[in-house]
C-alpha cells in the first residue's frame, strides 16, 4: 500500500510517499518512495502546491492520502476516513482554527477531486491529547459556557509527540506501561508533552497553539489581564492583539531582531544583551514546564528533545538542562555538542535519560492512515 502523507505548514508543504508493509509483513520497515518540501504563499497557494504534489506522486502510485489537520475540535479524536459528512464537520471547525483548518480542508477536497477513487484519511494534531484527564484540559471558567462553546485545552503537535514518544520507548527498550516521559518539541512553534504509560496526560498548548512556551513569534503564556489592558487601555482592536501575540512576540519580540535561535546565539556571542535575554527566557520557560510535568508524572524516566531547535541547538539544550540536575538529568556535553541525525542519548549514566530524537510527522501520518484503514481485529 502506497500512502502519501501531506503535512502543510504556514509557508511550506512537506510530503512523503511511503510504501507501507502489510500487517502480515512483520519486521518490515516503511519505504520512502518520494519526499520533499514545496513552498507556498498560504491560502490557495497551499492547495496549488498540494495538487502538484499529488499529481507528481501519483506517477509512482498513490493508494491512500493522509492529511494532517491541526485542529480536530471535540468531534475528531482519532484518524478518520473522509466522507461527505466528515467534510461538513471539518468545515464547522473554522471558528476553532481559522488559520489552518479551512486551507487544510481545501487540500482534502483537492485530493478527492484529482484522485476521486483514492481514500483520504484526516489525521489530527490534537488527537494524541484526547487522553488528557479533565483536571488537565478544563479551564476554570463557567462550565455551561465552556461546554457550549467547546472551550478547553486541546493541545497540538500531537503527531510529533506521538512519534517521538514511541521512538523513545523503543530506544529505552520499554513497553509503555509504567513509563514517564517528557517530550520537548522545540521549533518556531514549541510545546511540551507529559506522556505516562504511552498516553498524553498534559501538554503546554491549549485551546489554540498560542498557550504555553515562548516560541519564535508567539508569546506563549501571558496574564489574561494583559489582553484586557491592551484592549481597554492601549486602544488596540482584537485583530491587533492577535497579530501582536502571534506574529510580533516570542523570541522576535524579546530580542527585537530575530526569531531564529541560530541568529540569536551568534548575536549573543557578540555581546547582544537582548538576544541573550531572549534565549534565556525561552530556556527558562521550558525548564519550568519540565519541572511541572515531573510533578504531574510523579517522576521522569526520560526527556526527549525534537523539532528544529530541539534537534539542532546544543546550546539551548544546555541552557534548559543545567537547572534540572536535581531531577536526575545530567547532560554529557561531548555527546550533546555532536551533530545528531538519528536518535541519540546525550545524558551521562544519570537516573533520568536525555535523548535527541528527530521527529517524522509524515511517517506518523502514514502509520495513522494505515491503521485507520486496516484496524487490528
Amino acid at each position: 500500500m502506497n500512502i502519501l502523507a501531506l503535512n502543510a505548514g504556514s509557508a511550506t508543504l512537506k510530503y512523503k510517499l511511503f510504501r507501507m508493509p502489510s500487517k502480515e509483513a512483520s519486521g518490515k520497515d516503511e519505504v520512502v518512495l518520494a519526499d520533499g518540501t514545496a513552498d507556498h504563499d498560504g491560502g490557495n497557494g497551499i492547495v496549488e502546491a498540494a495538487e502538484q504534489v499529488i499529481l507528481d506522486c501519483n506517477k509512482l502510485g498513490v493508494d491512500v492520502i493522509g492529511h494532517r489537520l491541526v485542529h480536530g475540535g471535540p468531534r475528531f479524536t482519532r484518524p478518520t476516513l473522509v466522507t461527505p459528512e466528515v467534510l461538513k464537520d471539518l468545515h464547522k471547525l473554522r471558528d476553532l482554527d481559522p488559520l489552518h483548518n479551512p486551507t487544510e480542508t481545501a487540500m482534502i477536497e483537492a485530493g478527492l477531486r484529482i484522485l476521486p477513487r483514492v481514500p483520504a484519511v484526516a489525521v489530527f494534531d490534537t488527537a494524541f491529547h484526547h487522553t488528557l484527564p479533565e483536571t488537565a484540559w478544563r479551564y476554570a471558567i463557567p462550565r455551561d459556557l465552556a461546554d457550549r462553546l467547546h472551550l478547553r485545552r486541546y493541545g497540538f503537535h500531537g503527531l510529533s509527540h506521538q512519534y517521538v514518544s514511541g521512538t523513545l520507548l523503543k530506544c529505552l527498550g520499554r513497553n509503555p506501561e509504567g513509563t514517564r516521559l517528557i517530550i520537548c518539541h522545540l521549533g518556531s512553534g514549541a510545546s511540551i508533552c507529559a506522556v505516562k504509560d504511552g498516553r498524553s496526560i498534559d501538554t503546554s498548548m491549549g485551546l489554540t497553539p498560542l498557550e504555553g512556551l515562548v516560541m519564535g513569534t508567539r508569546s506563549g503564556d501571558v496574564d489574561p489581564g494583559l489582553l484586557l489592558y491592551l484592549l481597554r487601555s492601549a486602544d488596540m482592536k482584537p485583530d491587533e492583539v492577535d497579530d501582536l501575540l502571534n506574529h510580533r512576540s516570542g523570541l522576535l519580540g524579546l530580542s527585537g531582531s530575530s526569531d531564529d535561535v541560530r541568529a540569536l546565539e551568534q548575536s549573543a556571542q557578540n555581546g547582544d544583551l537582548n538576544a541573550e535575554l531572549a534565549l534565556e527566557v525561552f530556556a527558562y520557560r521550558v525548564t519550568k514546564y519540565i519541572g511541572a510535568y515531573a510533578a504531574a508524572l510523579e517522576g521522569i524516566d526520560a526527556v526527549a528533545f525534537t523539532g528544529g531547535i530541539g534537534e539542532h541547538s546544543h546550546g539551548m539544550r544546555s541552557r534548559i538542562c543545567r537547572k534540572l540536575v536535581f531531577l536526575g538529568l545530567q547532560l554529557d556535553e561531548t555527546r550533546n555538542t555532536q551533530a545528531i541525525t538519528q536518535p541519540t542519548r546525550i545524558s551521562t549514566d544519570s537516573a533520568c535519560q536525555i535523548w535527541v530524537i528527530p521527529t517524522d510527522e509524515e511517517r506518523q501520518i502514514a502509520r495513522e492512515a494505515q491503521a485507520q484503514l486496516n484496524p487490528h481485529p
